[in-house]
């Protein structure tokens, strides 16, 4: 009868300490996940931190619950973290992409239709999950990235800012005149209406190269009109540098032959 009463005592303590943390562990990721939406983090990060705390809370409930029938916890705990490392070192490759990925994720260097260049490689982002993410080359073609390879490379977001600078190089002859050609450019660029009026653009003589004098042109622009007035600007850059005779010279070398 004794002992009925001490492990029926133990087992209604034991299920106690079970509902009481699965109530806990329900109310910890509930709590998580409220905090998180309100700083804006990605659902997957959400997701997956909100789920660890359910664990954690449930595990700790599980090993309260055993050590009331005696059983020694430390040994069951030193198990598990024997196993934790075993599985570990088998995952490292893995881990180290799930590490970056929620890194990523958490950070943010990057959103979804951002376009970067990094790893190696360059395009879209479609989609970033938590061991890979999935960029679209601007010409269709599909790259999927371990995302431990990204958070290792050095990452250029190319649409982090709502404003982009255009670095363009024309040149001209040496016997055409560099005022007409400033004087040209500056009225292209004032007839465009994307081209932005703050920060101030450039129009300089950057080098007397081997075959021509090149004029360096540098507006700001809308990142979302960067190509289509680098295209058009090239292509009205060509048509009035004709029109004003203004020289595109090829390349050339001078050949002095010498009569022996």
């Amino acid at each position: 009868m004794h002992y009925l009463t001490t492990y029926g005592i133990n087992v209604i303590g034991a299920i106690i300490i079970l509902i009481l943390g699965k109530i806990g562990a329900g109310i910890a990721r509930r709590i998580v996940t409220r905090v998180l939406r309100k700083s804006n983090t990605d659902a997957s990060v959400i997701s997956f931190v909100a789920g660890l705390a359910y664990t954690l809370v449930l595990v700790f409930a599980v090993l309260a619950a055993l050590a009331k029938f005696g059983v020694q916890t430390t040994s069951f705990i030193a198990v598990l973290g024997a196993a934790g490392l075993a599985v570990g070192l088998a995952l490292q490759g893995s881990l180290a992409n799930f590490a970056a990925g929620f890194l990523l994720l958490v950070l943010r260097p990057f959103k979804t239709d951002d376009y970067i260049d990094a790893a190696g490689v360059s395009g879209s982002v479609k989609e970033i999950h938590l061991f890979t993410t999935t960029l679209v080359t601007p010409d269709n073609i599909k790259i999927i990235v371990p995302n431990s390879k990204i958070f290792a490379d050095t990452i250029k977001n190319f649409s982090a800012y709502d404003i982009r600078r255009l670095d363009m190089v024309f040149g001209i002859g040496y016997g055409s005149s560099i005022e007409k050609a400033i004087e040209v450019l500056q009225d292209l660029l004032k007839k465009d209406p994307r081209i932005l009026a703050e920060p101030e653009l450039q129009i300089v003589v950057a080098e007397l190269a081997d075959s021509s004098v090149n004029l360096f042109v540098r507006p700001w622009v809308k990142k979302t009109d960067y190509w289509d007035v680098k295209f058009d600007f090239t292509h009205a850059v060509k048509k009035a540098f004709d029109q004003n005779d203004i020289e595109i010279p090829f390349p050339q070398r001078t050949i002095h032959m010498v009569n022996p």
